[in-house]
């Protein structure tokens, strides 16, 4: 990512790392939910192919970009504003591309833990909802080396009925 479009992570994790199980999200937290459409809102949205397939289709109001190998998933019909890269440092430049052209400042990396552990060394930011669970998971969030990020703000949001767990959201910027 070039100075001027910034790469930020967005994940909600666990207390154990965790982010899901038989790809899906292991809690229900509608508030977080929120929070990660406001975030991402008319920015485009770097995830893997199983995360991509997790959620099914392009969200609205952004641009997704899944770097993939699998000639299978390539095949066939394209839904409007998907995009396909052949590997991460694609997907990185053509969500650049894209940003520029959405007049977004940043490109959001929002998964899985692949393009996580990928894409960490390259971020400036990180926004993230800490989930107060340590569920059984088979995919977990990589190792953050905190002494290279300053926190910006840290909030405990007003909870909906549904959430399950209690959350915090963290924003860090990195030094």
């Amino acid at each position: 990512m070039s100075d001027e479009i910034a790469l930020v992570v967005v994940a909600a994790v666990a207390r154990n790392g965790a982010l899901g199980r038989n790809n899906a999200i292991p809690w229900r937290a509608p508030t977080d939910l929120r929070r990660f459409r406001s975030i991402t809102w008319g920015r485009p949205l770097v995830m893997g192919r199983k995360t991509y397939q997790s959620i099914g289709r392009p969200l609205p109001g952004r641009e997704t970009v899944v770097p993939t190998r699998d000639p299978g998933f390539l095949a066939g019909a394209r839904p409007e504003h998907l995009h396909f890269a052949r590997d991460f440092d694609a997907a990185l430049a053509l969500a650049e591309t894209l940003a520029r052209a959405m007049g977004a400042r940043e490109a959001i990396l929002a998964g899985g833990a692949e393009l996580f552990r990928l894409g960490l060394p390259r971020a400036q930011r990180l926004r993230l909802t800490f989930v107060d669970c340590a569920p059984e998971a088979d995919v977990f969030f990589p190792e953050i080396d905190w002494s290279q990020w300053r926190e910006e703000r840290r909030e405990r949001p007003q909870l909906a009925p549904e959430d399950e767990f209690g959350l915090e959201f963290g924003d860090y910027l990195r030094i």
